[in-house]
């Protein structure tokens, strides 16, 4: 049995680089992440530098500032998330590119899905250090706009990901992204620690789902199938003494 598992881990080690890589990078290591800071919220603890930071941009605020980051929350919001993500999706399926249309519809749509259940489960009370411009009365815990920007954007890319476009459409939504990000801070509706929640999750998500819709998950089976095979195959050892 252990050899079994030695070999398929050589081979998938010089043969799959690059499905150990999101596996490990894209799927333990997020989620690893996510449920430490979980169990963390659950058990009613906080984390350093929260309400510091907060308290660091509000310090900052200027009516300039207000109307920027106003806009920003807005199109990171639900609405304009769903509303994009509806029409992209639509035009994959009426493209007849099925697949893909799949693939982004569950990522995106599960993260979302995803982000309801752990707010509910969770109940992080959001925090009220200052009157917000734009109030929010629903658990905190992590940041649906975070989330659903990040599910968006990375499923974008990942779609993208050949294409001439892909530096530029990587570098504005990594903008688009901190930016969502950035203003659920500055009007005082989430924590850091919400933000950064909200945006490994998607990368968590997003990867797992990639997985399930990419060739690598043939071949993972693939190759179990062959090692497990060779493996039943093998000519069992011989257990008579040697003649001297």
């Amino acid at each position: 049995m252990m050899f079994w598992i030695s070999a398929i881990s050589k081979s998938l080690l010089q043969q799959h680089r690059r499905l150990m890589v999101l596996l490990l990078i894209g799927i333990i290591l997020p989620w690893g992440i996510f449920l430490k800071a979980s169990s963390e919220i659950r058990e009613g603890e906080g984390f350093p530098g929260d309400q510091w930071v907060l308290q660091w941009l509000h310090a900052r605020a200027t009516p300039a500032l207000d109307q920027l980051f106003l806009l920003l929350t807005r199109l990171g919001g639900p609405p304009v998330m769903a509303t994009l993500a509806g029409l992209i999706a639509s035009l994959l399926f009426w493209r007849r590119q099925r697949r893909h249309a799949w693939f982004f519809s569950v990522a995106v749509g599960g993260a979302a899905a995803l982000n309801i259940a752990a707010k509910l489960l969770l109940g992080r009370v959001r925090p009220a250090l200052w009157v917000s411009l734009a109030p929010e009365t629903t658990p905190s815990f992590p940041s649906g706009h975070a989330m659903g920007s990040a599910a968006l954007v990375l499923t974008l890319g990942l779609l993208l990901a050949h294409s001439r476009w892909r530096g530029l459409l990587w570098g504005l939504g990594a903008l688009f992204v901190l930016g969502v990000g950035v203003s659920r801070l500055y009007l005082g509706v989430h924590y850091p620690s919400d933000v950064l929640a909200g945006w490994i999750a998607s990368v968590g998500w997003v990867s797992g789902v990639y997985l399930l819709f990419s060739p690598y998950l043939r071949e993972l089976e693939q190759l179990i199938r062959q090692r497990h095979q060779a493996h039943r195959h093998r000519p069992p050892r011989s257990t008579t003494t040697p003649q001297l």
